[in-house]
């Protein structure tokens, strides 16, 4: 552009000066050998013009045929050159698209063509041809020398961290990076290499400081770059939390103000609020998390955030959880859970089932089951849940790379990737449950609750037999009756319970193991609990001693007794004048009698 302002310029200044000439009319003499010379002004100056410009087309035309032979080795220096480009270019082309053999041809060609020391792509090329073919060593080597060239540094260290990352050797890969980096912090993928080797290291502190400089180099965005920054800053808190509460605690609270809802900064926060035992900050952290993200581990920790509480101001604590954040599944499911500590049934069942109307999934059928089996103790119940939840979708958790965790981590396990891991439901689970699982079906098809039957025990108890001297006679020593008491098995049946005051059925007799005789009446223990509802026997009254061994079983008698309550003793009545002796058949009476 500046060549033809000028040209039109000069071309202009031309024409006026012509017309100047023109204007002054005039007759220009010139005396030379002799000779007189006349002419206009105007001719002269068109004489001296042509005269300018025939020099000037005469030294054009010298020059040119001075530097033709140049000008030709430059021609084809030229040609050649825009050859082995378009044959590089092809070569590069082939080699991305994987075609071995013609990255290989035009590799041949390009070196033909270019020079090496000229073009450093020629390197490139050559390695990714060896890659393709196999040559890994060679490949290797061909990177390592581009990495010895100041003008291929980047390039060469590129290379050669993708085929260590390739052949698993990660360490290698890291110093790539860390290299790479170092001069070039610029670099995305060295940046980003260095950052997760930092990560898995644990070096927290220079993970953040790399970071920012790849926050100052416009290499992350600032939204991204404030996020993985207090990211970085929750697991550097986490991991001094231990040994330093309150450096951890600081930490934490720079990392909620970078991500307000990030959920693992904010319990580290209020447990270290928790360990001084300042519930009140502990609560402002975890409140405003808990509004813009509700969390049940943030639940668990206010609610129990006092060991001394009881189940009742849990309860209040969790509806203080609901009131912040109401109509949602987690605040729904503190408040079921709470209440059925507090043995508050009626109120676990209705937040229960509310949350699960927002959200079916496994933990809230699991807690209606509970809820079920501490209440009514009705297993159908309790199973009728249970298979609910069986069908229902998965609880969230913290899932990163096909990894399922109850904690959250800083960093992926699989990949080494900052950041990875996200509470949601495992994505193992299908989109949809396999049945239509809602509350208002399994309530519908929910069983009533069972009545409880009662068992009831038939206990035979056999009657002593007592023996007292003839008066005023001193009897003669002779052996003491032996009196064998048969001990029955116990009999379980479920029938009608007896009334008290009716005659006890009696049943007949087995055999059982023989058991040291009791010597005497009835037991001298008040505590002894008598049988409801069961005739006891009177005690037996004095006979004649006899000089035979009695072989005769004493007669035994039957008492019903509702499970669960004490077996009587084995015989009489206790020596406890605050018994009440029950009214005794005539028939029975008389049979005792005969003992």
């Amino acid at each position: 552009m500046t060549r033809i302002v000028s040209f039109v310029v000069i071309v202009l200044l031309i024409a006026v000066g012509f017309a100047w000439l023109a204007d002054r009319p005039g007759v220009l003499s010139l005396e030379w050998q002799g000779q007189l010379i006349q002419m206009s002004m105007m001719v002269a100056a068109s004489m001296v013009a042509a005269l300018i410009a025939a020099i000037m087309i005469l030294w054009w035309m010298i020059s040119t045929l001075w530097n033709s032979p140049h000008a030709a080795r430059r021609y084809f220096r030229a040609r050649k050159r825009d050859r082995g480009y378009q044959a590089l270019s092809t070569g590069l082309i082939a080699a991305g698209a994987g075609n071995a053999l013609l990255a290989r041809k035009m590799t041949a060609r390009t070196q033909g063509l270019l020079s090496a020391d000229q073009e450093p792509l020629i390197h490139l090329l050559e390695a990714q041809a060896d890659l393709i073919e196999g040559k890994y060593d060679a490949a290797r080597r061909k990177f390592e020398a581009m990495a010895n060239d100041p003008e291929t540094r980047e390039l060469g260290l590129r290379g050669l961290y993708i085929e260590a990352r390739r052949q698993g050797a990660h360490e290698a890969a890291s110093q790539y990076a860390e290299d790479a980096a170092k001069n070039a912090p610029y670099l995305p993928w060295a940046a980003q290499a260095t950052l997760e080797s930092k990560c898995r290291s644990g070096e927290w502190d220079d993970a953040i400081r790399l970071l920012d400089q790849q926050k100052a180099a416009h290499v992350i965005e600032r939204g991204e770059a404030e996020r993985l920054k207090a990211v970085l800053l929750t697991a550097k808190a986490e991991e001094k939390f231990e040994i330093d509460p309150k450096g951890a605690r600081d930490d934490a609270k720079s990392a909620l103000k970078l991500s307000k809802a990030l959920v693992p900064a904010a319990l580290v926060a209020a447990k270290s609020y928790l360990r001084e035992d300042n519930l009140r900050k502990a609560a402002a952290i975890l409140e405003p998390v808990w509004k813009a993200e509700p969390h049940p581990q943030i639940a668990e920790l206010y609610v129990r955030a006092r060991s001394g509480d009881t189940a009742i101001d849990r309860l209040k604590r969790a509806e203080r959880l609901e009131s912040l954040k109401p109509n949602n599944i987690e605040s729904l499911f503190a408040v079921a859970q709470a209440a059925l500590a507090a043995q508050d049934f009626d109120k676990a069942r209705a937040k229960a089932q509310a949350a699960a109307r927002i959200a079916p999934r496994e933990s809230v059928f699991l807690l209606l089951a509970d809820i079920e089996e501490a209440e009514t103790g009705d297993q159908g119940r309790v199973r009728h849940w249970m298979a609910q939840a069986l069908r229902a979708p998965r609880d969230p958790a913290w899932v990163a790379d096909g990894i399922v965790s109850e904690k959250w981590h800083p960093v992926s396990p699989v990949s080494g990737r900052l950041d990875a891991f996200e509470w949601k439901a495992p994505f193992g689970q299908l989109e949809g449950p396999v049945e239509d699982v809602s509350v208002d079906s399994a309530l519908a098809s929910l069983p009533d609750v069972a009545q409880q039957e009662i068992r009831e025990r038939i206990i035979e108890i056999p009657v002593p037999v007592k023996t007292e001297p003839k008066p005023h006679v001193e009897p003669k020593v002779e052996p003491k009756a032996e009196t064998r008491t048969t001990v029955h098995p116990v009999v379980e049946t479920q029938k009608p319970k007896v009334q008290a005051g009716e005659p006890a059925k009696v049943t007949p007799s087995a055999k059982a193991e023989e058991v040291v005789p009791f010597f005497g009446g009835a037991p001298d223990d008040p505590g002894v609990k008598k049988a409801e509802g069961a005739p006891l026997a009177e005690p037996a009254k004095p006979v004649t001693p006899v000089t035979q061994t009695s072989k005769a079983a004493a007669p035994k008698t039957t008492v019903i007794e509702k499970s669960g309550e004490a077996v009587p003793f084995f015989g009489g009545l206790p020596d406890d004048p605050g018994v009440k002796k029950p009214s005794v058949p005539a028939d029975e009476k008389n049979r005792l009698n005969l003992f």
